[in-house]
């Protein structure tokens, strides 16, 4: 029998000890640089700490380290970048759990947020792309659903939930009708269901009871109720094998949310639907790289003023979803607030002086680089889908109205042509969620004294491109190598 494709959820450690570990020795000791050779000294300072074991020390040796690095990004601490020379970038979320390592009643919330940061498709995990959903928001849901009594069985999660593809109002409420269906029947009857296609439901059995639940109750978000035994689920044999099958036992257990998480995690709701659809990983008129960033960029106003933390980081990191939110207004009447947001931006260089001009015929931002006395031109271009093109002549006569150098156009996205359009000229596109990758980093790294020159390098040396890559890069050799805390 083929399997069914279902949620794929992370089933390498259920130990919250063990990703904190992790996760300090990555931004600590190896200073976020997770090349082979670090790897290995991770290896021995885990084992060290008594938090790492190998079975065979000389087949594949790193396996479990790997696996730990894939672990964090799953979580949403941050992602691996995809160059040769192996580095990690901590998203915001991340970067939030370890600056409040020794709080656990701020971590429980920061990783809640980090949930709902979890998308299907997503960039560490091996869920199929017909899965289009947040998964831990839809959970969240209907744990909080009067309905089903804030309770979630396990055999509910395994036989219905994990294959569920996308979640409209609709579907939703006929998931609801579902469970409740399901929870009606008996227990042999739920065991036949499991036993129809043993194969397929004991990976779900395996990575929602074994390790999803129990690091979730650890970490103080779940209450787990383990219940009795309904059958035992074997993983299929495989060639050759000569071992008996790994048998997986299935309960009638189920978790509630610890009452402490509620009201949190019904504000994060009521600001976060489940029902939104994720971020398109599939998307062939983008970098991955720079969707990956966008999704690793999450980072709710709802949580900053739950932990009482400084709100600036949360506006620059609100950047690209303000662009989207801009540029589906019909008539364009919020563009002037892009406009404020990114004059903010700039104003953080500390030798950048700006200026809001806007206006038909006028540029968005003036700028004034102090160090060269020398002016650019910011556009913000934001439109209903992805930008479609760039009037280099219209352009032209704006910097020519200020005496300025180059023009940086900042948007979300755009089609291939646009690029065309600055080919030759002194304009350059950077993408918005890299532009507030660059200065949510410096933020947040306590490095208030911003230079604007490695801006300024690279954009004379790469006139009519799309410099971001290259800007990403710089961010990547600033802070994935050296720890600035």
């Amino acid at each position: 029998m083929v399997e069914r494709n279902k949620w794929i959820l992370y089933k390498h450690t259920s130990s919250y000890d063990m990703i904190k570990a992790v996760a300090l020795d990555v931004k600590n000791s190896c200073k976020t640089d997770i090349s082979d050779t670090e790897r290995y000294r991770m290896q021995e300072r885990l084992a060290a700490l008594n938090l790492y074991h190998t079975r065979n020390p000389k087949d594949k040796p790193l396996d479990a380290i790997n696996h730990r690095i894939n672990t964090l990004e799953f979580w949403m601490f941050g992602y691996e970048n995809i160059d040769k020379d192996k580095k990690f970038m901590f998203s915001p979320l991340g970067n939030l759990f370890l600056k409040y390592i020794n709080d656990e009643q701020k971590l429980i919330k920061i990783f809640v947020a980090m949930l709902f940061a979890i998308q299907f498709q997503h960039p560490a995990s091996g869920t199929d792309k017909s899965f289009q959903l947040y998964p831990f928001r839809l959970i969240f849901k209907l744990l909080t659903d009067e309905r089903l009594s804030g309770k979630l069985y396990n055999f509910e999660y395994a036989q219905i939930l994990a294959f569920k593809e996308s979640i409209d109002h609709n579907k939703y409420e006929n998931l609801v009708k579902e469970i409740l269906d399901l929870r009606s029947k008996s227990i042999d009857e739920i065991k036949n269901i499991y036993l129809s296609d043993e194969h397929t439901y004991v990976n779900a059995v395996y990575e929602w009871e074994y390790y999803t639940c129990t690091l979730l109750s650890s970490i103080g978000i779940f209450r787990e109720f383990s219940g009795d035994i309904i059958c035992k689920l074997y993983h299929p044999s495989k060639t050759g094998s000569r071992s008996n099958p790994t048998g997986r036992k299935a309960t009638n257990g189920y978790v509630e949310l610890q009452p402490q998480v509620i009201p949190f995690i019904t504000r994060m709701l009521n600001e976060y639907s489940a029902m939104q659809m994720p971020i398109s990983l599939d998307d062939n008129e983008r970098l991955r790289i720079d969707i990956i960033k966008e999704i690793y960029s999450f980072y709710p106003q709802v949580l900053m003023e739950e932990i009482g933390e400084s709100d600036e980081l949360t506006k620059l990191l609100e950047l690209p979803k303000l662009i989207e939110e801009y540029s589906n207004n019909p008539d364009n009447d919020t563009a002037y607030k892009f406009e404020e947001v990114l004059t903010e931006g700039f104003d953080m260089f500390y030798n950048v002086k700006t200026k809001r001009i806007g206006g038909a015929g006028h540029t968005d931002i003036e700028c004034l680089y102090l160090t060269k006395k020398k002016k650019f031109a910011v556009e913000s271009k934001s439109t209903a889908n992805k930008l479609i093109g760039i009037n280099a002549g219209r352009l032209r006569e704006q910097r020519e109205e200020i005496g300025g150098a180059y023009t940086i156009v900042i948007t979300s996205r755009y089609v291939p042509a646009a690029k065309r359009d600055i080919k030759d000229t002194p304009i350059v596109i950077i993408l918005a969620n890299t532009f507030a990758e660059y200065l949510y980093n410096h933020i947040f790294n306590e490095i208030r004294d911003i230079d604007y020159k490695d801006f300024d390098d690279i954009i004379v040396n790469h006139l009519g491109e799309d410099v971001s890559k290259l800007i990403s890069k710089m961010t990547l050799d600033k802070f994935a190598t050296t720890n600035k805390k």
